[in-house]
């Protein structure tokens, strides 16, 4: 009883509980996902980086107290090749609410889709973290009661540590006091009684917010797990559309992974915005559609096999020929028929590959090319998106590419494009966005065109260049310069493909157009991008 003196002992043996639990206080964790310093550099870095990671922060810390901790661990569960979640008991009372909501995010059947698309790509990763913000922020709203509970539990906890603590430092301060033969005063004795009270009354109140924590926990797991799967869908959605939008456009995963997080940012918000978004279904459409036609195409032949000729092509000799080659009493025979151009040769007909100079595309930005086909395809977008096949068509190839943008005799933009050094996407981009406005002329372009191919062969005495006119008009042009053209035509020996794009049929394309070009197609359906195939077979 109190006022009366106590043995040490005794007294040691009531506190011990709290003296090991002053001594072996649990380490409590602030993050719900096991992460290396490898790992947390990767997310400081992008979270410096980001913006808009930085403002959704500001926004959540709003709604809870540790939104970056929270943030930080749905970055790392996208991130990471092999994400662990700790248990409920290492973490930090404070930071169950953040457990609870990544055990809902790692656990939904959506999850291993979306870390498909952002394992080891710290720009993907944030994607999928600004995708998830409006459901984390629908996840925390379901768990305000429950992480006002945690709060109290956190309080509580540090309440039983330091009452325990304190359990601790009255006995002590009882050893101090004690004499010889181990008796403590009675005021030290009521101290450690007193203390050790408040740390059982601590105790209880402990557990009871841990009681009440948790059923508030329970009443937001399906609120929580609806919203969690939800998220989970639409980062995996972003984060894909991101992707086929840059595939769409030329730019490859290993050149996204080594480009610069803010230029790669600044780059997906330039194609997601205004006309470029809308073009990117068409130009992927067009890149697949020649990737196919190359395909198809068997590289040194002349066309379709019709049957059997006479001649001294040795590349089509047929092998019974080749045979006599064995035996050396008919190769003198062989000799002589080659030599009177009798070889029997395979015969074919179709379309031959021969051009080996630069691929020029002149692309007609005068205003009637704003108007709209069907499916609401402009006829500059179908035009830039056949351009930009062609780009790739001529790095199959290894040719230089040219995009020329004209309309009116005095507006012209020429974009190089060699083959030697690589297509830079901004470059592009801006090939796809400039548009002239104004009337349309012929001679500008094509005189810019047989300019560049006359550079190139006196450069490298390359020749057979290709041209490509895509226009949706009609011009004059005099008699002077289709004379000085025709000239430079044979002289570099290049072929123009003229591609009218609109209402009339082919046969009504207008004479100058069909004069200017060799071969000529029309194109009606805008969104067919099959009309203009047989050029991916003959460039």
């Amino acid at each position: 009883m109190e006022g009366t003196a106590d043995g040490l002992g005794a007294l040691a043996g009531r506190a011990g509980r709290w003296l090991d639990l002053s001594a072996a206080a649990p380490q409590r964790h602030t993050s719900a996902v096991v992460a290396d310093r490898f790992d947390r550099i990767a997310w400081r870095d992008t979270y410096a980086q980001s913006a808009g990671l930085r403002d959704l922060d500001e926004e959540l810390r709003g709604l809870h107290h540790h939104a970056t901790d929270l943030l930080t661990d749905v970055f790392l569960a996208a991130y990471q090749a092999a994400p662990r979640l700790r248990e409920r008991a290492e973490m930090d009372a404070s930071r169950l609410v953040n457990h609870q909501v990544m055990a809902s995010l790692t656990t939904s059947p959506e999850f291993a889709a979306l870390r498909r698309e952002t394992v080891g790509d710290a720009y993907a990763a944030a994607m999928a973290v600004l995708a998830q913000a409006p459901a984390v922020r629908r996840m925390l709203e379901h768990s305000r009661p429950a992480q006002e509970e945690m709060e109290r539990v956190g309080r509580a906890q540090r309440d039983t540590e330091e009452a325990a603590q304190a359990v601790g430092a009255a006995l002590r301060r009882a050893a101090e006091a004690a004499g010889d033969d181990g008796a403590v005063p009675a005021p030290a004795a009521d101290a450690v009684r007193q203390a050790m009270r408040a740390a059982e009354t601590a105790e209880a109140a402990a557990m009871r917010a841990a009681r009440h924590a948790g059923q508030a926990l329970a009443a937001a797991e399906p609120g929580v797990g609806a919203a969690a799967r939800g998220a989970t869908a639409a980062a995996t959605e972003a984060v894909r559309e991101e992707a086929a939008l840059m595939r769409a456009w030329g730019v490859g995963p290993g050149r996204l992974e080594r480009m610069p997080f803010e230029q790669r940012a600044r780059l997906a918000e330039r194609m997601r915005a205004g006309r470029l978004a809308q073009w990117a279904e068409l130009i992927g459409r067009f890149r697949r559609m020649a990737d196919g036609e190359r395909a198809r195409r068997v590289e040194n032949a002349t066309g379709e096999l019709v049957g059997v000729t006479l001649g001294d092509d040795l590349s089509r000799v047929i092998p019974s020929e080749l045979a006599a080659l064995g035996l050396p009493e008919l190769r003198a025979v062989f000799a002589a028929r080659y030599a009177a151009g009798e070889l029997m040769l395979y015969d074919s007909q179709g379309e031959q590959v021969t051009g080996r100079g630069a691929v020029i595309a002149c692309v007609d930005t005068s205003h009637s090319m704003y108007a709209e086909g069907p499916g609401g395809v402009t006829r500059e977008a179908w035009a830039k998106a056949c351009a930009l096949a062609l780009l790739d068509q001529a790095r199959h190839g290894g040719r230089d590419f040219v995009g020329i943008l004209f309309s009116s005799a005095d507006k012209l933009r020429v974009f190089r494009f060699p083959a030697d050094r690589p297509a830079g996407i901004d470059q592009v981009l801006d090939f796809a966005e400039t548009f002239l406005g104004g009337g349309t002329s012929f001679q500008t372009p094509l005189t810019a065109a047989t300019e560049l191919l006359a550079e190139e062969f006196d450069a490298s005495a390359r020749s057979r260049g290709d041209i490509v006119l895509i226009t949706d008009g009609e011009c004059d042009v005099t008699e002077d310069w289709m004379r000085v053209r025709n000239d430079a035509k044979r002289r570099l020996d290049f072929r123009v493909f003229g591609v009218a794009i609109g209402d009339p049929p082919a046969e009504e394309s207008g004479p100058v157009l069909e004069a200017l070009c060799d071969n000529l197609r029309c194109i009606e359906d805008l969104t067919d991008v099959h009309g203009a195939a047989d050029l991916f077979r003959v460039i």
